[in-house]
């Protein structure tokens, strides 16, 4: 992760077209994977296209040496290997500055053998004690120094591997998919890594394995893009790169060095058995007038999940009577006066794994709707220019978002549904796409259908098109038809986007156009919203500063959309405008204004003035504070009348030591009427973590929740006050990201118009996975 802080319908019959989709999912995941694994399939199609990448490698390219000594992983770089590897310096500073001279020293070397790819990192610095390092979790240390390297394996300039450390052999890694300009830090590489701090700065080492990328097959040697960085935070967050990056050009992949090697190597056998074991006891209040918690049954599940990659450019991903909960507590957030559902990420270790080949530019799959699967299977891949993703799982439970233009509606249902993803992209020319998808979801009287096609055309450096097209097909149970007031029999409809981006060093422009349909559901995606139109655009200037200003950056922009339902009635007419500055102390500050027209409900809510604001900085490696505030009109939801809001949220981050971590946060929402207060709501979030070592860590999570209502301005009936109390208590040790063992505890406390908390269910939990590579 390194990205930078600025921050009509169409009808068809049900038999042709959900017939199609009731095919077993598990046989388009066994199809794919034996058309995969014919070679003489694959090499046709290899050679029917130009050779990806062909005309971009960097006019120096890089020879990577092989070793046949061993390497261990240790931060002390006292190998052979090591003298005899590739040296390549750090000399650009890319971002504040532009391209000049990096303000220190950092040398990378780089070497392989048959398993492993082999990366150390020499960084100087003149003030070691000025090195930010802190011992955490994977995915956590983004605000120390660090440094890694970026793997574009298949020299095609979509998608990379990226491989990150801090001082102290922190691991951090994501997926990069520069099509779609997504980041996927939730992916979990198994791999190694080391770190010290020295007199003079800081030793990074770590080792790849093959079986945990994917690259191009055969034995002969290959181009990988790579880039070697740097991140360097005092006042600024400095980035140090091996190369320049060009501002004008509104891509990265395609900036990056290149480097030649690679021969005769494999990702092994490519099977991967991660057995488990979850034993889990949940106690839960019997009514709402007892105060005593019954004993539920200790429930243990046995679980097996396989990897299967024969050929490192595919992986395929299967899981029998797997568990597929999670054991990371969700960010609580206010559902208070909303319009539509809240959204929650993905933290599942199944559903994570190969997640960029599913994105598209409408979120048209959505895994969290996946609520309890028996079993899943998944296969992800890249074959020369085509990228392919089969996915499919049986659902005990199907989870229903029920959009529409002014609101949503979900529902939790317990009939079974078989859910499947097809997604299929190809490259076409230096740095274009075109891909389609299909979902389906099944169950009793139950059926959903989804196809499209989608693409990406960059038709020069700054310049790019983006649209995507989807049909839906949906039939509801009479139960759900009834009850949501969702259209009878089989009906369907269409989606579509299309936007256009400029992004070059001092301009950004952007225009779009959604066209939702009524009758359109993407029942495995998250699209909460449907019946409208809306368009969009805007754009920013931005001034960069020079070594002698105290600025960094100067942001000014602005955007003006309007958004109306099928029918053509205005939903939402906005102006706004806004400005951003990067200052010193890594400090950033967004202040936007603005105006709107709404409607909602049959009523016009007309001149709605709104002023939000962003200030964040970190002068120390040990302290981060960030607030958002918001003031304006606003519509009280469940009443129907124009209201006032003012949002509050701040937040505190503090290392204590290079062990403890104290996160802190807050947020305040308030809404008044004619005649007083509506309600406030609050709810704040800690999150206090002890990290024995780079693998062992014990933490405990609070929420609170504390929402207070006048019932006389209400029309319907509410309560006068709400509580919530959640508390979660976690040992966790990971070997890697599935060898684990995970002991937790935790419960909620509830509390109605100003009574004790009383308790209302405690879990605990215990989980036992082991990785076994083949």
């Amino acid at each position: 992760m390194y990205a930078d802080a600025a921050s009509g319908s169409c009808r068809g019959t049900r038999t042709s077209r959900v017939g199609m989709a009731s095919l077993s999912a598990a046989w388009l995941v066994w199809a794919a994977a034996v058309w995969a694994d014919r070679p003489d399939e694959r090499e046709g199609l290899a050679s029917a296209v130009a050779e990806v990448g062909s005309g971009t490698v960097a006019e120096a390219v890089w020879q990577v040496p092989r070793t046949n000594v061993a390497v261990q992983v240790d931060g002390l770089l006292d190998e052979p290997a090591w003298e005899r590897a590739l040296a390549v310096e750090l000399v650009y500073e890319t971002r504040p500055a532009e391209n000049t001279r990096a303000p220190v020293d950092t040398v990378a070397l780089v070497t392989y053998d048959e398993r492993n790819v082999y990366v150390a990192f020499r960084a100087s610095d003149p003030e070691p004690a000025k090195i930010r390092a802190h011992l955490s979790d994977r995915d956590t240390a983004w605000s120390d120094d660090f440094v890694g390297v970026v793997l574009d394996t298949f020299n095609d300039e979509r998608r990379a591997f990226e491989f990150f450390v801090n001082p102290l052999g922190v691991q951090m890694d994501s997926l990069l998919d520069d099509v779609t300009g997504n980041e996927d830090e939730a992916w979990d590489a198994i791999w190694s890594s080391a770190g010290r701090v020295t007199e003079s700065g800081y030793v990074v080492e770590l080792a790849i394995p093959f079986y945990s990328l994917r690259f191009p097959s055969g034995g002969a040697a290959q181009i990988w893009g790579v880039d070697l960085m740097r991140n360097y935070p005092r006042s600024d967050r400095v980035r140090i790169r091996s190369q320049p990056e060009d501002r004008d050009k509104d891509c990265y992949l395609c900036q990056i060095s290149k480097m030649r090697g690679f021969e005769e190597v494999s990702s092994g056998r490519g099977i991967e058995l991660v057995p488990t074991l979850v034993s889990t006891r949940v106690d839960e209040r019997e009514s709402e007038t007892s105060d005593e918690l019954t004993e539920g049954d200790v429930d243990g599940e046995l679980g097996l999940t396989g990897t299967w990659g024969r050929t490192p450019h595919l992986r395929r991903l299967g899981a029998l009577t797997h568990h597929f909960s999670q054991v990371e507590a969700d960010v609580a957030q206010l559902d208070v006066n909303t319009q539509f559902a809240l959204f929650f990420p993905e933290k599942r270790p199944f559903f994570l794994d190969g997640a960029d080949f599913f994105d598209t530019p409408l979120d048209a799959v959505f895994t969290r709707n996946v609520a309890d699967p028996d079993w899943g299977a998944k296969l992800t891949g890249k074959l020369a220019a085509n990228g392919v993703g089969v996915f499919a799982a049986q659902d005990t439970t199907t989870n229903l978002i029920f959009p529409g233009s002014q609101r949503s509606k979900s529902g939790s249902f317990d009939f079974e549904s078989l859910d499947s993803v097809v997604r299929y992209r190809r490259d076409v020319g230096e740095s274009s796409s075109l891909g389609g998808i299909v979902t389906s979801r099944d169950g009793d009287d139950y059926s959903n259908l989804v196809a499209g096609v989608d693409g990406l055309w960059r038709f020069d450096d700054s310049n790019s098109v983006t649209f995507q097209y989807l049909t839906s097909q949906t039939e509801y149970p009479d139960q759900i038809v009834e009850d949501f007031a969702q259209p009878a029999g089989s009906f369907s409809d269409e989606a579509y986007q299309l936007r256009f981006d400029h992004d070059s060093r001092n301009w950004t422009l952007y225009a779009r156009y959604d066209d939702i349909g009524t009758d359109f559901r993407a029942d495995m995606g998250f699209m909460p919203r449907n019946d409208y139109t809306l368009l969009l655009g805007g754009g920013n200037h931005v001034w960069w500063g020079k070594e002698e200003n105290w600025w960094k950056s100067f942001w000014i922009g602005g955007d003006w959309d309007l958004t109306e339902d099928q029918s053509g009635q205005e939903l939402e007419k906005e102006t706004e405008v806004w400005v951003q500055l990067n200052g010193p102390l890594q400090s950033w500050i967004w202040l936007d204004v603005g105006r709107r027209d709404r409607f909602f409900d049959g009523v016009e809510f007309d001149g709605q003035n709104f002023f939000n604001s962003w200030f964040e900085f970190q002068p120390t490696g040990a302290l981060f504070f960030g607030m958002f505030a918001s003031v304006g009109d606003a519509i009280d939801f469940a009443n129907t009348r124009p209201a006032e809001t003012l949002v509050w949220e701040p937040e505190l981050r503090y290392n204590i030591g290079k062990h403890i971590r104290v996160n802190l946060s807050h947020q305040l929402q308030r809404l008044d009427v004619d005649g007083g207060e509506l309600f406030e709501a609050n709810l704040t979030q800690l999150r206090l973590v002890y990290q024995f070592n780079v693998r062992t860590f014990a933490r405990v999570i609070t929420q609170y929740t504390d929402i207070v209502r006048d019932t006389s301005l209400y029309e319907d009936e509410v309560d006068a006050q709400t509580e919530r109390l959640f508390s979660q208590l976690l040992f966790s040790y990971k070997l890697n990201p599935r060898t684990v063992a995970f002991v937790g505890y935790s419960d909620t406390r509830s509390s109605v118009n100003g009574a004790s908390l009383v308790q209302d269910d405690r879990a605990f939990f215990v989980k036992i996975g082991y990785s076994w590579i083949l």
